[in-house]
């Protein structure tokens, strides 16, 4: 019998971002994709929180992560954390070439509005970006959702994420540019 993942309340979750590699073992990775480019590699994994984001150029390394509070996470290489919450926004500069900026929000929607955005962002999942459903916390539930797309543009890397709570009625998004100035 597989295990059934749960995803944490929406309320408990953070964004951080780290300039080195975080330790697979410190992930529970439910699905992964990577991407190499001639300058970068892209390692998008979905997790029960909503995702780990790693992106590598030469020796320029960033992880965006979202984590629910009391994960363990190490204190060495995190340059922010940001509790979800309103919207959030920060910069890095990670290399006199590299630049990094994110904003995240979370929203909060009546049952409907909710509903008809997950349905939204589960059509859109199955025919682009990175789609993985968790398993609903009761049988007739929504499953919660993680949705990642990352569009390489001239200099540029643009990712966004949505990641469901049902049981919130919750939808947390990150939007993040990776920018070679």
């Amino acid at each position: 019998m597989n295990a059934v993942t749960v995803r944490p309340p929406a309320d408990a979750m953070s964004v951080h971002l780290f300039r080195r590699p975080i330790h697979p073992e410190l992930i529970e990775t439910l699905a992964r994709r990577e991407v190499r480019r001639d300058d970068y590699v892209l390692t998008v994994r979905i997790t029960p929180s909503g995702h780990a984001i790693s992106w590598q150029a030469g020796e320029v390394y960033l992880t965006e992560l979202t984590a629910a509070r009391g994960q363990p996470l190490p204190g060495r290489g995190r340059v922010w954390r940001h509790r979800f919450g309103g919207e959030q926004t920060d910069a890095f500069r990670a290399s006199p070439v590299v630049s990094y900026q994110m904003s995240a929000q979370a929203e909060t929607l009546p049952p409907a509005l909710f509903a008809r955005i997950h349905e939204e962002l589960l059509a859109d999942g199955r025919k682009r970006g990175f789609l993985h459903l968790l398993h609903p916390h009761h049988r007739f539930g929504l499953s919660p959702l993680g949705f990642v797309t990352a569009d390489a543009r001239p200099g540029c890397l643009v990712i966004n994420a949505f990641h469901t709570f049902p049981a919130d009625c919750t939808l947390l998004k990150t939007q993040t540019l990776i920018e070679r100035v």
